[in-house]
């Protein structure tokens, strides 16, 4: 009993230091997109400073983000690193990427692919070092990783890289933020899709889901878990909601059921 009284002290300094290390105030790149505006709304729900990073103000209004971002900043991921750096406004402590070029004309998707899902990443991964920001979470897709995992004739990778090969660009960013040495954790979810199948969600190693799908709520509430789990530091996972994979499909998560509570998610 001595004992435990001694150490209680301890243990509630490291829990303070641990908090404090959280990070509080985080910019959300792609914040008006499908996923990011899910991003800003979880971390506003869960009491962080956000930062919307946008690029239409009326789209930031139409999709609710302004009213529920601390701030909005002019964020355009193409950008060269130091101009992105020198607008970002002070005090930020972590990014979370949820950009994603949007597919239109057929033609010009693999610029536009490479443009922001590669290019766009790798400059706003250098701003973030520019900037002295350490923490940074990417939203990325799984089978980015497809070809050297044996899937890339796998009908989840033909079909999603024929969207101008992003998930081939996607990779050169994610290894850009392996080597940059800030604190990363990708996060690669299956197909994404706005109505929740299971709110049981499986959180997997990577290159081990080739199918499954996961609403871009749970890809935001994973997002958001990351930043606040320490274990979560440079990492990679893949995340599915139960029940969505195919058959032999997604060696990853056999044997599992998933999960609604989002501290067995980094665990």
């Amino acid at each position: 009993a001595l004992l435990a009284a001694a150490l209680a002290p301890l243990a509630k300094a490291g829990a303070a230091a641990a908090e404090d290390a959280a990070p509080k105030r985080v910019l959300v790149a792609g914040a008006t997109g499908a996923t990011g505006r899910l991003v800003v709304k979880e971390l506003a729900a869960q009491g962080y400073d956000v930062v919307a990073g946008i690029r239409s103000e009326e789209k930031a209004r139409d999709t609710g983000v302004a009213a529920l971002a601390n701030e909005l900043t002019q964020l355009d991921v193409t950008n060269a690193p130091d101009a992105i750096a020198a607008g970002l406004p002070k005090g930020i402590d972590a990014i979370v990427c949820a950009t994603g070029f949007v597919p239109g004309n057929p033609f010009k998707m693999g610029a536009a692919a490479h443009a922001v899902d590669n290019v766009g990443t790798r400059n706003l991964i250098a701003a973030a070092s520019l900037a002295g920001i350490d923490r940074f979470v990417l939203v990325s897709s799984i089978l980015t990783n497809g070809r050297a995992i044996g899937q890339e004739k796998s009908p989840g990778f033909v079909i999603t890289n024929a969207f101008g090969g992003v998930l081939d660009e996607k990779l050169e960013a994610e290894n850009a933020l392996r080597a940059s040495g800030l604190s990363y954790t990708i996060v690669r979810p299956g197909g994404l899709k706005d109505e929740v199948t299971s709110p049981d969600v499986i959180v997997a190693e990577e290159d081990s889901l080739y199918s499954g799908e996961v609403s871009r709520a749970n890809v935001a509430a994973v997002c958001v878990e990351a930043l606040g789990a320490t274990s979560s530091v440079n990492s990679t996972v893949e995340v599915v909601e139960f029940g969505t994979c195919l058959d032999n499909q997604c060696p990853g998560a056999e044997g599992k059921t998933g999960s609604q509570d989002r501290a067995q998610w980094f665990a």
